[in-house]
């Protein structure tokens, strides 16, 4: 699903390009770095939407009708516009590979290129990487909270365009999801495709039961009845249980029954017991309707007897959390042949950023495996054994890691413009995120009140910090 997104940016990228080429500082190397912000349910994040990067890196270029309708706008010198005609993007990119698990304030993506390349890329990836990385971090939490029964993502009508519909569901993929009804997106991505009928279906014939029964002979192996539609437990479920007889009859095995409303515990319970009274052991309950992660613990509470569950708008809109929070910043920049460290000060420490061109490094206890901390770190920096990581204010909060295991979470994706790195699949890309999420203490992931995880500065990045606040003391 390739399309040429050049200007899908913010019109002030473009002047500032402008004013970089006729500053002549247009070429000068510079480092930004891509991260985002705690919020309460972004304690930690799943890394999502690279793969759209790549392409829209490797697709990166003004077609005659961009620079003639920038043209148009009258505020762009000619000689930029002609530059514009021949641009590619030529520099690195380092970024944590899809389904890795992030947190806030450390860099999940890092570019070095030419000032006015680095520049016009910032709003298209925090767009691309931030959404998918929303909505594969929803998903996460929403799976946990399934405690191991299946989530298929059924959010399509209610996303936010095409695009949301679309990406969304191959970012609930890595997310933990098992499935979407989003047809279009499971052709495109290699995602198995799930659904049943709707309510409609039962409205539109006579009776409930002559509507079952039309729809098991037409899909006889895969007869997933919804039972709600007017009175679950009265009609609903004995209905299906008798379409359920008669397929059993001719050979042919019933999926199960589908609840859309209603107290989906209770009506859970009973419709299993009439099942299994029935002789249905194996028929499963799936059941959807403005479920997310905080429903899905009180079912849990309750012992809800669902199997599967369909989980659209909650899902598909992050709701309460309906942006991620990307932020990108220059951190590395060439002047006149030297290179300066750059950051942004603030009186918010959260607003603070981090000098220099950096890397981040994952440290993992020997003897668990569970990761431990992760250190912001400068590029060529060697982290010493042990290591002391101390709070960057409260300093009296500090931890020691001794014999620790460690690997660097930025992977090189571009080299001189090259796209060096091959995505894996979809469903490695979800394994991958299963397994470093079980490299997590479960303290750290947690719904409610999660313990937060340690992401520290190095001793090189925090000797840089301070030479830029001590420089800001000074002129006061």
């Amino acid at each position: 699903m390739t399309r040429n997104l050049t200007l899908m940016t913010d019109l002030y990228q473009l002047t500032m390009m402008n004013g970089y080429y006729l500053n002549g500082t247009y070429d000068k190397e510079a480092v930004f770095d891509m991260f985002f912000r705690y919020k309460p349910e972004l304690n930690y994040a799943v890394f999502a939407g690279l793969e759209q990067v790549i392409e829209y890196i490797n697709d990166l270029h003004f077609d005659e009708e961009d620079i003639e309708y920038l043209r148009s706008l009258g505020i762009f010198d000619e000689g930029f516009l002609k530059y514009l005609a021949n641009f590619r993007f030529t520099g690195d990119i380092y970024s944590a590979v899809e389904g890795e698990i992030v947190f806030p304030g450390e860099p999940i993506l890092i570019v070095k290129a030419p000032l006015v390349e680095a520049q016009l890329i910032e709003t298209a990836m925090l767009n691309i990487i931030g959404h998918q990385t929303l909505i594969a971090t929803k998903t996460s939490r929403i799976v946990d909270a399934a405690a191991g029964k299946n989530v298929v993502e059924f959010g399509l009508r209610r996303a936010q365009g095409p695009d949301a519909g679309i990406y969304g569901s191959r970012a609930s993929i890595i997310g933990g999801a098992v499935g979407t009804s989003n047809v279009l997106a499971a052709k495109e991505f290699g995602i198995p495709v799930k659904g049943t009928h709707a309510h409609s279906w039962v409205m539109s014939f006579k009776t409930e039961l002559e509507a079952f029964e039309r729809f098991a002979e037409l899909f006889p192996d895969n007869c997933l009845l919804l039972v709600d539609t007017y009175d679950t437990l009265k009609s609903g479920v004995p209905n299906a249980i008798k379409v359920f007889e008669k397929l059993r009859a001719s050979g042919h095995k019933p999926i199960g029954i589908r609840l859309d409303s209603g107290d989906l515990a209770y009506l859970s319970k009973m419709a299993r017991k009439m099942l299994d009274d029935a002789g249905f052991e194996d028929a499963i309950i799936f059941a959807s309707g403005d479920i997310d992660e905080e429903v899905l613990t009180a079912l849990n509470v309750q012992e809800a007897k669902i199997d599967v569950y369909g989980v659209g708008t909650k899902l598909i809109t992050s709701e309460r959390t309906p942006s991620l929070g990307g932020v990108y910043k220059l951190s590395r920049i060439e002047i006149d042949g030297q290179y300066f460290d750059k950051m942004k000060i603030s009186s918010s420490l959260e607003k603070m950023t981090n000098p220099g061109f950096k890397k981040v490094v994952r440290l993992y206890d020997k003897r668990s495996g569970k990761a431990i901390a992760d250190v912001i770190a400068l590029k060529d920096e060697q982290l010493p054994r042990p290591i002391t990581l101390r709070h960057e204010t409260d300093t009296w909060k500090k931890f020691t890691a001794g014999d620790y295991e460690s690997r660097e979470l930025l992977v090189n994706i571009f080299e001189n413009g090259e796209c060096v790195y091959k995505s894996p699949s979809l469903f490695k890309m979800a394994q991958y995120a299963k397994d470093e999420k079980a490299r997590l203490w479960e303290e750290y992931k947690r719904l409610l009140n999660p313990n937060i995880y340690r992401v520290n500065i190095s001793k090189g990045v925090y000797d840089i910090k301070q030479k830029f606040l001590i420089g800001v003391r000074e002129e006061k």
